[in-house]
């Protein structure tokens, strides 16, 4: 099956699970599973991959034992490639003896086994290096210890996300410092302990490589880190109600209602420490007030 196929295939899947009965997505994933793996290039670029995936944990027990089966295939014919690649350019490199023992398995797609809190690319013996650029590769590394994380999923499942993340991020940002530093910020969230549902359902597919790379701090931030948040902004915003006199007047600020710019106002931290404060504004012309981060 090739790669335009492959995409007409997970265009009609992901229609059927939206509006068809469960009979007509299960007679789909069967006719995936008795198709040719696709190469891992295919995977990547019409996301099949994460389209079968997300349906392991369909309510339907048949489409969630199907989606498992297909996914576990693809793998291993992944696995297998890139097998077959690396013996390649080893036996290119130094021929191997006819008496030598046979390469063990891939353990790429298999559960992973470890401590989860321990994980990291270095650890669990990743390579990173996939795309040519070193910031992006690094960046691989990074999302790759961010998902794995707490995370029992295999070091390949966790790598194909990591990398889907990565060119997502890349694709809104290009090289700029806004790549790195949500780069880094997606990392920071996912290694939250207070947040451990985040790194799940991106993982399991319920949030996508990208809607993830353009959610916003208070999108990714957990509901109780969220109601945490909300309670010490309603806090402190009391405590910043300061009287005209203790104010400062900026000549910068511009009133949206009157447009003039005779603006008095005061700072005060109304969310959490690491992030910026909350800056309160009163027109002295017409009396508009309003926030702004």
């Amino acid at each position: 099956m090739d790669e335009q196929a492959l995409a007409k295939r997970v265009k009609a899947l992901n229609k059927a699970v939206a509006s068809d009965p469960p009979s007509v997505v299960i007679g789909l994933l069967e006719e995936l599973k008795k198709e040719k793996a696709p190469t891992e290039e295919q995977l990547r670029s019409t996301k099949a991959g994460v389209a079968v995936g997300k349906l392991r944990h369909n309510p339907n027990k048949d489409i969630g034992r199907l989606a498992s089966e297909i996914v576990s295939k693809w793998r291993k014919n992944v696995d297998a490639a890139k097998d077959a690649k690396k013996r390649k350019l080893e036996q290119s490199k130094s021929p191997t003896p006819k008496d030598s023992p046979a390469r063990p398995s891939s353990s790429y797609s298999t559960p992973y086994e470890g401590d989860p809190e321990k994980r990291h690319f270095r650890v669990d013996k990743v390579d990173i290096a996939r795309t040519g650029n070193k910031t992006r590769d690094g960046s691989i590394g990074v999302l790759y210890n961010g998902l794995a994380y707490r995370a029992t999923e295999s070091i390949e499942e966790v790598l194909q996300c990591a990398m889907q993340v990565e060119a997502a991020a890349y694709a809104v940002y290009k090289d700029t410092p806004d790549y790195r530093n949500k780069i880094r910020g997606l990392m920071t969230s996912l290694k939250r302990k207070d947040n451990p549902e985040l790194g799940r359902r991106v993982l399991g597919g319920e949030i996508t490589p990208e809607k993830f790379v353009v959610m916003t701090d208070d999108e990714l931030a957990s509901e109780a880190q969220r109601a945490r948040d909300r309670e010490l902004e309603r806090e402190n915003m009391l405590k910043a109600q300061v009287p005209m006199a203790e104010k400062s007047i900026s000549d910068s600020l511009q009133c949206s209602k009157c447009k003039q710019k005779k603006v008095s106002y005061s700072q005060a931290q109304t969310r959490s420490a690491d992030e910026p404060m909350t800056t309160f504004c009163e027109c002295t012309v017409c009396g508009h007030r309003w926030k702004f981060s």
